[in-house]
């Protein structure tokens, strides 16, 4: 079969478009022709294109008008309006999470402290329900970028729960690390939240995914999230904290630690940590519990390859884990970071689909579902951990 050709824009031009870039260079299922790039910052765009030997757009109707693709890589706060563009011209639509949220009053000094978290709950459904209604009108698909659906080990604990019929009885899973390095992450009004929707959405997704496809094996069914408890914390903004410039502690008005426990419609469970309070590299894991099996999914750190350096300059150039802090002695090198978490695997498969109208793990609905089950565990921690039911989507 003759391979397509498909026609790709990014919107935004910072970190994700960066990682996107190198992952559509690494699709194999088509042809990709990267168009070019637009973002807010035209000399962000600029240079971000020139590096690329691509075009910078001088508007996202230009951009939207010249691809079959959009990647939306702007702060979550942008991504409605960016995705409903490109979902109303009939694009195809790749889109980063979290997939939308509550970005606050709109008030020059809103503090996610003072936030409603009813209200915000309520304007975070309506903005996914927009985003589903776009989708459903438009000839284009949603593509929600979670690669932790894509990461070779969840992968495979799919593969395993669709050859044994496993039932999942408990998922604990997290992410942490010493702090994101984004100055938008900082504030709440820019992108929904603290960790419990930047960090979290990540072990949370590949939560709700898996029970969607132990569901899918029984009954054709998803199995879905019904009730959540919560607490969030702001450590780093406690009177005592001690800063010793290991870990981030400059932001505005957003949570560093949370703890989610999600109850899913058959009364099964999953366990779900984000910090910002975390030194030694990134941590994302997720274990499985299920009635004939067991799986720990170790996605970053993990022991495919390990180094010991004993002087920090002999490893100056050398590509090491995201966000170690040293080089220097024992260390879980990975020999290709992106391939573990799931990068290049994602963009190949909304490529396919793109292409040839190939089914996708990481849908609308499941983006959906967690930007549900997040800001229901908002409101949950606005009320010290009282049980919230969560509305489910598809």
């Amino acid at each position: 079969m003759k391979k397509k050709t498909v026609r790709s824009g990014l919107v935004g031009a910072g970190f994700s478009a960066s990682f996107h870039f190198e992952a559509i260079q690494k699709v194999y299922g088509t042809n990709v022709e990267v168009m070019g790039v637009y973002a807010k910052d035209a000399d962000m765009a600029r240079a971000y294109a020139e590096k690329r030997g691509i075009q910078a757009f001088e508007s996202l109707d230009q951009l939207i008008e010249n691809v079959d693709v959009v990647h939306v890589n702007t702060p979550p706060y942008a991504h409605e309006a960016v995705a409903v563009a490109a979902l109303n011209a009939d694009r195809h639509v790749i889109c980063e999470k979290p997939l939308t949220g509550y970005f606050g009053d709109g008030s020059p000094d809103f503090h996610w402290s003072r936030a409603d978290m009813h209200v915000a709950l309520q304007e975070a459904l309506a903005s996914v329900e927009r985003m589903i209604e776009a989708e459903r009108r438009s000839q284009g698909r949603l593509m929600y970028a979670e690669n932790w659906v894509y990461a070779p080990s969840i992968q495979k604990e799919r593969e395993i729960l669709e050859k044994t019929g496993g039932q999942i009885l408990w998922i604990h899973g997290e992410e942490a690390h010493s702090g994101s390095h984004s100055v938008d992450y900082a504030y709440a009004a820019r992108c929904g939240g603290g960790v419990l929707i930047g960090k979290g959405c990540h072990p949370l997704s590949a939560a709700l995914y898996l029970k969607r496809v132990e569901g899918r094996v029984r009954n054709g069914q998803p199995i879905r999230p019904k009730a959540v408890t919560a607490r969030g914390h702001a450590i780093t903004k406690i009177p005592g904290f001690r800063d010793e410039g290991h870990i981030r502690c400059d932001y505005y008005d957003i949570e560093d630690f949370s703890m989610i426990h999600i109850v899913f419609e058959d009364d099964t469970i999953a366990t779900v940590f984000a910090s910002d309070i975390v030194l030694g590299g990134i941590h994302n894991w997720l274990e499985v519990c299920a009635n004939n099996h067991r799986a720990v999914c170790n996605i970053n750190p993990n022991t495919a390859m390990q180094t010991y350096n004993p002087r920090e300059e002999n490893f100056r150039d050398i590509y090491v884990l995201e966000k170690l802090g040293t080089k220097q002695g024992w260390a879980n090198t990975s020999p290709d970071e992106d391939w573990f978490t799931g990068y290049p695997q994602e963009i190949e498969a909304f490529y396919r689909c793109a292409a040839y109208g190939e089914e996708i793990e990481s849908e609308i609905h499941l983006a959906a579902d967690t930007i549900s089950t997040i800001y229901s565990a908002y409101l949950s921690s606005s009320r010290q951990g009282a049980e919230v039911p969560v509305k489910a989507y598809g």
